[in-house]
């Protein structure tokens, strides 16, 4: 099955819990079409470079996927159609990286960065 990565952004209003169930709800959406929630990553309240529907901050998480194209279709579907859910990216991947995202990496983890002057 392909891969995918997504990643979501919910509403500021949320509490931490309610931003993790949201997670785990579309993680069974995709398990009842035939597909898996291989990884997800949840990275808090982060600041916006924009408003998105008058907020300014917003639950991000990131979620790694295992899943035919019909399954990754009803469950953006259903993430546009959900009041909590602001905005959605999804992209087919090749391979699913074994370490963190760059999100969770630390610093001095992220190693091959130029030095600052």
């Amino acid at each position: 099955m392909p891969l995918y990565e997504h990643v979501m952004i919910a509403r500021q209003d949320l509490s931490n819990t309610q931003a993790e169930g949201l997670i785990e709800h579309f993680g069974t959406v995709l398990s009842d079409n035939g597909g898996k929630l291989v990884d997800h990553e949840y990275w808090g309240v982060k600041t916006m470079a924009y408003k998105i529907n008058k907020n300014r901050k917003g639950h991000y998480a990131f979620l790694r996927s295992d899943a035919p194209a019909p399954a990754v279709h009803e469950m953006e579907r259903l993430m546009r159609l959900h009041d909590d859910v602001m905005r959605v990216l999804t992209i087919k991947v090749d391979e699913h990286a074994e370490l963190p995202s760059v999100q969770m990496q630390k610093r001095e983890e992220r190693g091959d960065r130029r030095e600052r002057r």
